[in-house]
Order: C-alpha cells, then sequence, then structure tokens
C-alpha cells in the first residue's frame, strides 16, 4: 500500500464549517467507547442550537488564538477525524477546577472514524495540533483520559506523552463504583 496519507488533507476549520464541525461531533458521540472519551453525550449535543455550534467553530477556526480545531479530510472530501488545542492560560482554573500553573495546550475532542483508523491518521493530527500549539508560545501540551480508554492512553504515550501523576475524579460508573481521568503531559521540545 502507497502511504494512504498522501491523500487525505489535514487543516484547521473555517467559521463557516460549522455544520461539518456538528455532523463529525455527532458521529463521534456514537462511537462504541464516546462514554468514556467524551464528557458530552450525543443527545446533549443533538440538543444543541446552531448558534452553538457557529460560536464554537468560530473560537476554534483558522484565524483564533485561543483554540483550533484541526480535521482530516478523506480524498472523496469527508470528514473523517478531528482534534481541538485549547489555549490555557496561567493563573486561570481548568473545567475541572484545577489551578493552570503556566501556559499549556490542552487536547480535546480526538476521534477518527473507525474505517478511517490503523493508517496514521491519529498521528497527522497530533502533529498538526502540537505544531499549531508550539506557535502559540505554550509550555506544554497536556490531555485528559480516561481511565479504563486503554486504547487512547496507549496512543497517547506512543506519541510522547506521559502520565503527569494528575488524577481527575468523576462521577459514578453505571456500577456505582468511582471512575477517574488522567492528565498526560508532553513538554515543549
Amino acid at each position: 500500500m502507497s502511504n494512504d496519507l498522501d491523500h487525505y488533507v489535514v487543516r484547521s476549520i473555517s467559521a463557516d464549517e460549522w455544520p461539518a464541525a456538528k455532523a463529525l461531533r455527532l458521529v463521534a458521540l456514537q462511537d462504541p467507547i464516546a462514554h468514556l472519551a467524551f464528557l458530552e453525550t450525543y443527545e446533549q449535543a443533538a440538543a444543541r442550537p446552531d448558534s452553538f455550534w457557529r460560536e464554537r467553530a468560530a473560537g476554534a477556526a483558522k484565524d483564533a488564538t485561543g483554540a483550533q480545531q484541526i480535521v482530516a479530510e478523506a480524498p472523496d472530501g469527508t470528514w473523517v477525524g478531528s482534534l481541538t488545542v485549547l489555549v490555557e492560560e496561567a493563573g486561570t482554573t481548568d473545567w475541572a477546577g484545577f489551578p493552570v500553573e503556566r501556559r499549556q495546550g490542552h487536547v480535546v475532542g480526538v476521534f477518527v472514524r473507525a474505517d478511517h483508523r490503523g493508517i496514521g491518521l491519529t498521528e497527522v493530527l497530533f502533529d498538526a495540533g502540537l505544531e499549531w500549539a508550539w506557535n502559540m508560545g505554550v509550555e506544554r501540551v497536556r490531555l485528559i483520559v480516561h481511565e479504563d480508554n486503554e486504547r487512547a492512553r496507549n496512543f497517547y504515550r506512543k506519541a510522547g506523552f506521559v502520565p503527569s501523576g494528575v488524577t481527575v475524579p468523576l462521577k459514578e460508573g453505571e456500577d456505582g463504583s468511582p471512575e477517574s481521568e488522567l492528565e498526560y503531559v508532553l513538554e515543549r521540545p
């Protein structure tokens, strides 16, 4: 097989592409492990008004400086993967209530459609996201991953991320046991 990745386009979104961003997010939320990967359900996302999706896309579009959504387009133009990098400023508090000690990137919303996995697309998305984050002057990039999401944890380790030791407690799981997410970090090269 020649390099299948040559036929994909990896790029930042534009604000007017919010319908495609919404559609891909809804597909991601139907993935069998979505309950481990995302802090939102399909039903919650599908109920959001178009104004939410417009604002979300505009805030992460190619000219934005606080966030960047990067997508992978298949040869037919279909969006088949995405990730978003948020910039978190030192002195603020993150989504889980923890203090942000230094300027950092935070990777969220990582997803590649099942029929496009295994060809290196996630790596290419991460390369683009990390390049954007380093260009924004962050000192490190982090991500939070569910303790039971072994597939994602293995990928993040291969990509150079290491556990920081920070654990984010979540609500109880379906069986009533406590669940948590783990922070992984990559320091600026």
